[in-house]
């Protein structure tokens, strides 16, 4: 186990492709049928663990949990403690730390979606002026 500092760094670096392959999964077009078809059957499953299992492949921060949790297992990864007791804190810490960089993610795709609108609308505006049109409302 190494200092607290690089613990610290390798938490924030693990995060990193946790996030990515938790918003992938759940959030892209790539993964839009499979993600559809487990939303329709975590509707539609009659018992309750059916329906729970289904949903966990279209909430990030559910699916992050799993994610994380290969990542521990490949990785070896524990945070202050050398024993399981660092494998249950790095689950939490860094299923925390996916979360937070998923949050900023979001908020930078929602901004950069509100700026193509805003661009579109003032090309559209444009468009209309020099045609001598009114743009539809």
């Amino acid at each position: 186990m190494g200092s607290l500092g690089s613990q610290l760094l390798w938490l924030l670096i693990l995060a990193i492709p946790v996030a990515a392959v938790s918003w992938t999964i759940t959030h892209e077009e790539i993964f839009r049928e499979p993600r559809d078809y487990c939303k329709k059957l975590s509707e539609s499953k009659p018992v309750l663990w059916q329906r729970k299992f289904f949903y966990l492949f279209t909430c990030e921060y559910c699916f992050s949990h799993y994610v994380t949790a290969a990542f521990l297992l490949m990785t070896r990864f524990k945070l202050l403690y050398a024993d399981w007791r660092g494998y249950v804190i790095a689950l939490f810490a860094l299923v925390w730390m996916a979360n937070i960089y998923m949050a900023i993610f979001a908020n930078l795709k929602l901004e950069v979606h509100h700026e193509r609108l805003e661009i579109k609308s003032k090309d559209m505006d444009l468009q209309a002026r020099s045609t001598g049109k009114r743009p539809a409302a």
